[in-house]
């Protein structure tokens, strides 16, 4: 684990990472209230990638491969989650690159959005729906049972179709909404990434917790899987097996399967 720094709790028997996916220079943008962007650069670390700190008001993108949108309450989460970040000028670079496919011969920008980044993604229309508060008007903090729907997008190919994986879930403005015809359409292109298992936390339209747009470079979903990559400081549980308290890293596979893709 050299060059990832020592963490006060944590057990370092872990593999080290691909020191060939380093090449992948993956941004990771901070808006005014913006509270896991260190994590989510942390998560591309152990994955074993380079992240680069991008900052709301600049319109560089510094030439990075991808980027995620991290979560926390982007200005407060003032007129709605996300609505005002998705007019901040790093999100103009971030839109054009998402739908890059097809003009001028570049390659579409992979894009993550987790919790918070996720309502920007839907803000910004780079993904459908719209999220509005949790059912019961409470915010829930909890280890989330996923299941992958979607295993070739760019952000899930280390899953298989039909995987579960357990990752933490903190949101407040959870609850996935759409019309049907938006729902059905989601369903029928395999456009669901992840869905709630064990309950449907947030009341979200057909438990989803997750989708991606039509090209598979644009993901979002509610749950945090940057709080899941690091043995002592992830989830209580696995989907794939007894762990130690803390210990559950599934999340991890997000971050390596978009930087395997990049060095692809």
């Amino acid at each position: 684990m050299a060059g990832l720094g020592t963490p006060l709790i944590a057990d370092l028997s872990g593999p080290a990472p691909d020191a060939g996916l380093a090449g992948a220079r993956v941004g990771v943008v901070t808006f005014p209230g913006t509270l896991d962007d260190r994590d989510a650069a942390r998560a591309v670390t152990l994955a074993g990638g380079t992240p680069v700190s991008l900052w709301y008001a600049d319109e560089d993108l510094q030439g990075v491969d991808a980027v995620i949108l991290p979560g926390g309450f982007s200005y407060g989460d003032y007129l709605r989650a996300g609505a005002i970040a998705r007019f901040a000028p790093i999100m103009a670079p971030i839109i054009d690159g998402a739908n890059a496919a097809g003009t001028s011969g570049s390659a579409p920008l992979p894009v993550l959005g987790i919790c918070n980044g996720f309502q920007m993604l839907t803000e910004s229309h780079l993904l459908p729906g719209s999220m509005i508060k949790n059912e019961r008007l409470k915010f829930l903090c909890r280890d989330q049972r996923l299941r992958v729907e979607n295993s070739t997008t760019v952000w899930t190919t280390e899953f298989e179709q039909g995987q579960e994986i357990v990752v933490p879930l903190k949101n407040q403005d959870g609850q996935y909404v759409a019309d049907e015809r938006t729902l059905d359409a989601l369903e029928a292109e395999g456009r669901v990434v992840f869905r709630y298992v064990g309950g449907n936390p947030n009341g979200s339209r057909r438990d989803i917790a997750g989708i991606c747009n039509a090209g598979g470079n644009v993901v979002g979903l509610m749950p945090h899987p940057e709080h899941a990559v690091e043995p002592g400081f992830g989830a209580d549980s696995s989907a794939s097996g007894e762990v130690g308290m803390r210990d559950g890293t599934d999340g991890l596979g997000l971050f390596v399967s978009a930087l395997k893709a990049l060095v692809k």
